[in-house]
C-alpha cells in the first residue's frame, strides 16, 4: 500500500505555498517508466485508464498535502531574485518499505505564486526530453532525478510556437537547491537558513546531526557530493547546459533538464543552450561554473560556520574533482593502476580527437575492443592523421604493457565505463516527433535501449550509429 508523508510540508512552514495541481484538459498518460514503478513497489493498476487523474493532478493520493516552494538563485552569472516552483508541485514524499522516502513532483502542473511571467505549463517536447535524460543519466551511474509518467493532451501551450501541453512526474530523494539557501540568507532571514539546514541534516545527513560541527561536515559533503557529479558529467560527455544555482542539487543530483546535450564530436567548447551566448556553460566550464556555485552556497551559509570553516569545505572540491575524474579516466583507458604520465596521455587522445572531430563515445568504445599486439584495428581507421594517432597507440600500449592484464579483463572493465550507446540529440528528437503524432513506439525502443547502455545488445545497434550531420546541429532552447 502507498504511504505518504509531508515532512517539508509539515516542517518548514513559510518555505512553500499550499496548492493543488491544476489539471491539463484532455490529458491522457503517454508512457510511464516501468523499472522505475517496480522499485517504488507501484502495481500496473495505478498506471490503469481508470487511474489517469492521479499523472494529471486531478487526483490525490490519499496522505498527499501538495504544494510550491520558494528559492532563488544566480541565473547566468547575475542575482536573479525569488524564483521558485513556477510549474512544479511536490505532491508528498512516498515512504518506502526500506524506510527511505521520495519526493512525487509533477513538472507542469499549472500556475504558481512563483511562476512569474510564465504560464505554469510544460511542453511534450521538454517532458520527452527530460525522461530520457534523466532515465539516461542513471543507467550511466550518473546521480540524478528521476521521470515516472508523461501525460500529453491537446491544450496548446504557446513557446516560440504553439504546442502540446504535458505533464512528468519527477521523484527524487529531495528537491532542495543551492538556491533555497540564498533565498532565505538574501531576505536577511537567518534563523530560516539555519532551519531548513537542520532539516536537510535530519533527513538526507542523520548520521551527522550529533556531531558539533554538523554544519561544516555537511557542507564539505555537500562539496564533495557535486564535485563528483561534476567528474561524471565531464566523463560520459554530459553538457548540462543551464548550470544555475536554483538547477544545483545539495544532494549532488543532475536535476532541471533544458537544453542539455551529449557530445557527439569531442569539442570542449561546446555549448548546448543557444541561449548562452557567452559560453558560460559550455561543456570544458561545467568544472568551474559548479565552484562558483558552490562559493554562492557558502556565502549564503555564512550565519552557519567561520570563514575558515567554509574555506576549508571549499578546499575540498578541486581535489575530489581531481581524484574522481582520474579515477573515471583511467577506467576509460583500461589503466589499473596510477601514473603520473597518464594525464598527458589522455590529454594526447583529446586533443587528437578534438582536432579530427572524432566522436567522443565512440572513440573510448572502440578503444575498449582493442586486443594488444593487434595489427588491425578499427578505432584506427576513425583517424585522418593515421601518424598521430599511430604514435598515441604505441605511447599507450607501452603503458599498458606492465599492468600484465589479459585483454579480456582490461575490455570489461573499459566497457563498464565506455557506454555503447548515449542519449544523442537527433534519437530524442525522432522519439519527440513520433509521440507529437501519438506514436509512443520510437519513444519506448529508446527508452529500452538506454536501460543497459553498456552491454552490446544487437538488437539496438541502430541506436549506437553516429548521427547524421543535421543531428549535430540541432537548436536546442531553454523554452520548454
Amino acid at each position: 500500500m502507498l504511504k505518504f508523508v509531508n515532512t517539508y510540508h509539515d516542517e518548514l512552514d513559510g518555505f512553500y505555498t499550499a496548492l493543488n495541481p491544476t489539471p491539463l484538459n484532455d490529458a491522457r498518460l503517454l508512457y510511464y517508466n516501468a523499472p522505475l514503478a517496480a522499485e517504488l513497489g507501484l502495481t500496473d493498476a495505478l498506471f490503469s485508464r481508470e487511474n489517469q487523474g492521479l499523472w494529471n493532478g486531478e487526483t490525490l493520493l490519499p496522505g498527499m498535502k501538495p504544494l510550491a516552494q520558494v528559492y532563488s538563485g544566480h541565473q547566468f552569472g547575475s542575482w536573479a531574485g525569488q524564483l521558485g516552483d513556477g510549474r512544479g508541485i511536490l505532491l508528498g514524499e512516498q515512504l518506502l518499505s526500506n524506510g527511505n522516502k521520495v519526493d512525487w513532483h509533477l513538472k507542469g502542473a499549472g500556475l504558481t505564486p512563483y511562476s512569474r511571467m510564465g504560464d505554469g505549463r510544460a511542453v511534450l517536447r521538454s517532458v520527452i526530453r527530460e525522461f530520457l535524460a534523466s532515465e539516461a543519466l542513471h543507467n550511466l551511474g550518473v546521480p540524478t532525478t528521476r521521470a515516472l509518467t508523461i501525460v500529453t493532451s491537446q491544450n496548446p501551450v504557446f513557446r516560440e510556437q504553439p504546442e502540446r501541453g504535458a505533464m512528468l512526474l519527477r521523484v527524487a530523494e529531495s528537491h532542495i537547491r543551492f538556491g533555497h539557501f540564498e533565498h532565505f540568507y538574501h531576505r536577511n532571514q537567518p534563523e530560516q537558513v539555519r532551519q531548513l539546514a537542520d532539516y536537510a541534516i535530519g533527513h538526507h545527513w542523520p548520521e551527522l546531526e550529533q556531531e558539533p560541527d554538523r554544519y561544516f561536515l555537511w557542507f564539505k559533503d555537500i562539496v564533495e557530493r557535486t564535485a563528483r557529479l561534476i567528474a561524471l558529467w565531464q566523463s560520459v560527455g554530459f553538457a548540462h547546459g543551464v548550470m544555475n544555482t536554483d538547477n544545483m542539487s545539495i544532494l549532488g543530483l543532475t536535476i532541471d533538464f533544458g537544453p542539455y546535450g551529449f557530445l557527439d564530436d569531442y569539442s570542449p567548447g561546446y555549448i548546448c543552450n543557444h541561449s548562452d551566448y557567452q559560453g558560460r556553460y559550455a561543456f570544458s566550464n561545467q568544472p568551474a561554473v559548479a565552484f562558483w556555485n558552490l562559493h554562492k552556497l557558502a556565502n549564503a551559509l555564512s550565519g552557519l560556520m567561520t570563514m575558515e570553516q567554509l574555506q576549508r569545505g571549499l578546499a575540498a572540491y578541486e581535489p575530489e574533482l581531481v581524484a574522481a575524474f582520474g579515477k573515471q579516466m583511467r577506467a576509460k583507458l583500461g589503466l589499473f593502476t596510477q601514473h603520473s604520465q597518464d594525464n598527458d596521455l589522455l590529454n594526447e587522445l583529446l586533443s587528437l580527437i578534438a582536432k579530427e572531430k572524432r566522436d567522443y563515445t565512440r572513440t573510448f568504445r572502440r578503444l575498449s575492443d582493442v586486443e594488444q599486439g593487434s595489427s588491425r584495428l578499427a578505432l584506427r581507421d576513425d583517424f585522418i592523421d593515421r601518424e598521430a594517432f599511430d604514435s598515441w597507440y604505441q605511447r599507450w600500449c607501452t603503458r599498458i604493457q606492465p599492468e600484465q592484464v589479459s585483454d579480456e579483463r582490461r575490455q570489461r572493465l573499459m566497457k563498464s565505463v565506455n557506454p555503447k550507446r548515449i542519449l544523442r540529440n537527433y534519437l530524442a528528437q525522432q522519439a519527440i516527433e513520433a509521440a507529437e503524432r501519438d506514436d509512443v513506439s520510437v519513444l519506448k525502443r529508446l527508452h529500452h535501449g538506454l536501460l543497459d547502455p553498456y552491454s552490446e545488445l544487437p538488437e539496438y545497434d541502430d541506436l549506437a550509429a553516429l548521427p547524421p550531420e543535421w543531428g549535430k546541429t540541432l537548436t536546442i532552447s531553454c523554452s520548454s
